[in-house]
Formats: structure tokens, sequence, C-alpha cells
């Protein structure tokens, strides 16, 4: 028996045209259609007034941009790239300087940058780093010998400006162009020599002070508490130079000074914190001298490293001109 397949119809006549001529019409959208520019003036995206202040975003970054890296560095641009410098570094600031002395840091660091760019600002960033790490080393240990430095190690402006007198000396004598061109590579040779002697004689002091196991004054030899002005010990007298080596080699790699100043940095910043460790054994503190405080210390120290390194610069060119 055979079985037909099995269909199902649909009547034709089924009223879809007519219901849909019962609808509403929709309105035509078009650019310049009412419904549209609605649309997209509601949109923050594509509003013209947030694309106008993206535009002046990126035009005040941009303009930004270009006056941090004005080649010669500007008062402007020192002041700008600096402020920003501050404020991302501002953690690490605290650790080392008060509040008075990070004011007096953002000027040393805005002449630093006005006269030799971000190299020069670069070692003296270096320089401030290394110090502040020596000078926390067995902070505890050091504090409780009355040994370390006042408010933890915190450096207050007196510090900061006499560590750094002769560099803004060489700061400004460079900036004003004086001796000309002859005597500029000078002034920067002087700039780097005042801080490589700074940082061996904080190193040696901190290092000494946390590590040295004999302590002798160096005027007589006479063993003496760590602590004691004028006194050295073999630990830190190491560590000192290693630190003038690392700083000079620094100002070496951002081109501040050539390969054969590296040496004439460090053999000065020695020969200069010999003096100091004199000057401190044999005057201060003393009667006559109560004025020969710390500061007033630093102040010769590195007077002496920036200008017993361009004296001998100025030696070898003579040497090599006969």
């Amino acid at each position: 028996m055979a079985y037909s397949p099995l269909r199902i119809t649909f009547p034709l006549t089924f009223p879809l045209q007519n219901q849909l001529s019962s609808l509403p019409s929709l309105p035509t959208l078009s650019p310049k259609s009412p419904i549209l520019k609605h649309s997209l003036q509601s949109n923050p995206l594509r509003s013209p007034k947030m694309a106008a202040q993206v535009s002046s975003l990126q035009d005040a970054v941009g303009g930004a941009m270009t006056l941090i890296q004005s080649s010669p560095p500007t008062w402007q641009s020192a002041l700008l790239s600096n402020l920003l410098i501050f404020i991302v570094g501002s953690p690490l600031l605290v650790t080392g300087l008060s509040l008075s002395g990070i004011g007096a840091a953002f000027l040393l660091g805005t002449l630093t940058w006005r006269a030799f760019g971000p190299s020069g600002f670069l070692l003296v960033a270096t320089y401030f780093v290394i110090g502040t790490a020596a000078t926390k080393v067995k902070m505890a240990q050091k504090e409780a010998q009355g040994v370390a430095e006042k408010r933890k190690g915190r450096r207050g402006p007196g510090s900061v400006i006499g560590s750094s007198a002769a560099g803004c000396v060489c700061a400004y004598l460079s900036i004003f162009g004086v001796g000309g061109e002859a005597f500029s590579r000078l002034w920067q040779l002087g700039f780097v020599a005042s801080f490589c002697t700074k940082l061996s004689d904080t190193v040696s002091s901190e290092i000494g002070k946390a590590y040295g196991k004999t302590t002798y004054l160096v005027t007589t030899f006479k063993v003496v508490p760590r602590g004691t002005e004028g006194a050295v010990s073999v630990e830190g007298t190491v560590a000192g130079i290693l630190a003038s080596v690392v700083l000079a080699f620094v100002g070496h790699l951002v081109a501040e000074i050539d390969t054969h100043e590296v040496v004439i940095c460090i053999l000065a910043s020695q020969i200069a914190n010999l003096g100091e460790s004199i000057i401190g054994a044999a005057l201060q503190e003393k009667e006559g001298f109560r004025w020969l405080n710390n500061d007033a210390v630093n102040i010769i120290n590195i007077s002496m490293g920036s200008i017993i390194a361009v004296f001998i610069q100025q030696a070898l060119q003579n040497w090599h001109v006969n």
C-alpha cells in the first residue's frame, strides 16, 4: 500500500501588506536631520567642546616637552623640568632633606639644569642618592653613639648650601660665560670636582662612623672615638675614595668631563678631604674658631676640591703647550 506525502498548506491571502501600511512612517535620517544632530551633540566623545579641550591638553603637553628639551637650557625649561622631577621624586627627597632643605635643593637643581642641562642635574641627583644612602647606614647605632646627623639624617638648607656652594659658583660662571669658551670646560670640571669632593667626604665620614674599627686623628694619629672632628679610619677612607670614583665616572658617562678629568676629580677630592680633616682636627670648634661649624668647613672643603681640579687642569694644559 502506497502513502502519499503529507502536505500542509497555508492560505496565501494573509493580510501582511495591509497591516504594514497601517504602521506610522519613520522619518528619514540625514546628516542634517535634527534628530541625528542632537544625537551627535549629546555624545561627549564627539562634542566639539571636548575635542577642543583634548586638543588644548595635547598642545600643552607638547609645548612642555619642547620646553624641557630646549638646547641650550633656559630658565623656563630649568624651572619646569625641576618642578616635574621634584614632584615625582618627592618620596625620596623627604627621606634625605627637611622641608626647607627641599626648597634649597630646588634652587640648586634649577641652577644646575640652567647651567649644565640634564647631565649636570643627573650628576647632582646621583650625589644625593648615594650620600643619603650612606647617611642612613646603621642609623640606630650612630644615634646610640651620639654621632648621627640630626633629624635622622634629613639635612637642612645650611647643609645643602654648604655642600653645593662651590658648584653653584661654577654654575653661575658658566651661565654668564665668564672667561669665554676657553674657561667653560674649567667651570664644568670645577662643578663635578666639587660634588666628587663632598660625596667622598660624606661617605667616608658616614661609613667610618658605622664600620670604622680604629679611628685616628689625622694631625697626630692618636686613636680617638668615632665621630671626632678630623678623625679618619681605613674603612671610611676606602669608601670615600670609591664614592669619588663612582661619581667621577658618572660625570664622564653623561659627558660632563673627559677621561683624564676623571682622574683629576678623584685626585682633587682626596687632597681636599685631607685638608678638610686637618682643618677639622686643628681648628674646628676651637677657641677663636667657633664660627667654623660643619657647614663652613663643607664650603671650604668643596671649594678646595673645585679649585685644585681647575689648577691641575690648567697646569696640564700649560705643560702640553710648552
